[in-house]
């Protein structure tokens, strides 16, 4: 049985890293991507910027008052698309198996290369590869598994690498700070500082019965394992789905352009909220309509990658008004979102307020803990 190699890339500050390319001027100086206006939200900005305090999905107004000579650009999520794309396409030729976690972040597993290649050595020429081919700054991490490469590959940027070797894992994690651990969020991690625990060592120390009590079975767990460098997650070989939709047939036939475009909010929010809990984001819609005839018509709009429910109502309700010109009786409406990509939902803020966002977070923390539809408009009651 050979000894697991699970290799973890991320593509360092990977929007301003593009931006750089397509303008070598800004190399080195603080570029925040993000909207323009003060209620605008931070999507990502350069190391230069995060120097001053500056990190994503901060409000552009604290952002500009912390870095005020920062250089603010817009973002083309169609640039940052292209050249994932590249990322992808030279991983895929070169990799066993391998996934892709976002748009700009990969796991693979070189279990066993080890016996013809040595896994450092053949991932440090895989990094010169990548960044010979696209210019993209790269950093990695290679351990036993994904947990401890992650937080090793975020030990070892900007553009550096680093391996943990079987049987240190606990020792390098021991002296870091637990929200170092991925998936510790704000929350959690002021809940374990005010108990006392705030290193990773203290946290393995902890019996699980007590984590458990205090952040439930299964989150208690994960945090015990993790922070003894526990993970048994395997790198899911890369597929990439290319759209999700929803159609619904009438019982009877209508004219209730009302009632449709209700039904069309619902649906539009509904894949919306399927998107983000994904980590996804899409760059085309389509809306459908087929009539009592059976005469089906269709029409699609490309736009910015998104996943922010006022964006796409926006635009599907545009493309039901042009599509709907006979004025005949409906049979049937569908809404497809397509041209999907990976992606955390901060990728699609350059327009978002704060308010907006907190918003939409919390009535998808709502609809994570009691379904997608336990929360939604009045209209669509």
């Amino acid at each position: 049985m050979y000894e697991r190699a699970i290799l973890h890339m991320d593509l360092d500050a990977f929007f301003v890293s593009v931006e750089c390319i397509k303008n070598s001027s800004l190399r080195g100086k603080p570029i925040v991507v993000g909207g323009y206006s003060n209620r605008g939200v931070v999507a990502a900005c350069s190391y230069e910027a995060r120097a001053f305090g500056v990190h994503s999905a901060m409000p552009m107004k604290m952002a500009l008052r912390l870095c005020p000579q920062a250089q603010i650009i817009r973002g083309d999520m169609d640039s940052y698309s292209k050249y994932s794309g590249m990322v992808t396409d030279i991983i895929s030729e070169e990799a066993p198996i391998f996934e892709k976690a976002s748009i700009d972040e990969f796991y693979l597993d070189l279990t066993g290369m080890d016996r013809y290649f040595g896994c450092m050595k053949w991932s440090g020429e895989l990094r010169q590869k990548l960044t010979r081919e696209t210019g993209l700054p790269i950093s990695f991490g290679l351990s036993v598994n994904k947990l401890v490469s992650k937080v090793g590959t975020n030990e070892a940027k900007p553009n550096g690498a680093i391996q943990i070797k079987q049987g240190t894992e606990r020792e390098f994690l021991s002296p870091l700070s637990t929200a170092k651990i991925p998936g510790i969020g704000k929350e959690t991690y002021k809940r374990l500082s005010f108990m006392g625990v705030r290193t990773i060592h203290i946290l393995s120390q902890i019996p699980v019965p007590l984590l458990q009590r205090e952040f439930g079975n299964e989150s208690g767990r994960h945090l015990w394992e993790h922070a003894n460098a526990i993970d048994e997650r395997p790198v899911l070989s890369y597929h990439e789905q290319k759209s999700i939709s929803k159609e619904r047939t009438f019982e009877q036939d209508t004219l209730d352009i009302k009632r449709i475009k209700i039904l069309l909010l619902d649906m539009c929010e509904k894949l919306a909220f399927e998107m983000r809990q994904s980590n996804r984001v899409c760059s085309c819609v389509t809306v459908k309509i087929r009539y009592a005839d059976f005469n089906t018509y269709s029409k699609q709009r490309r736009i910015a990658y998104t996943s922010q429910d006022n964006t796409l109502r926006r635009v599907c309700y545009e493309l039901f008004d042009s599509l709907y010109e006979k004025r005949q009786l409906i049979r049937l409406v569908g809404l497809k979102f397509s041209g999907l990509v990976h992606g955390h939902y901060q990728i699609s803020l350059f327009e978002d307020t704060e308010e907006q966002i907190s918003l939409l977070q919390q009535l998808d923390h709502i609809r994570k803990r009691w379904g997608s539809g336990s929360v939604m408009r009045a209209a669509v009651l």
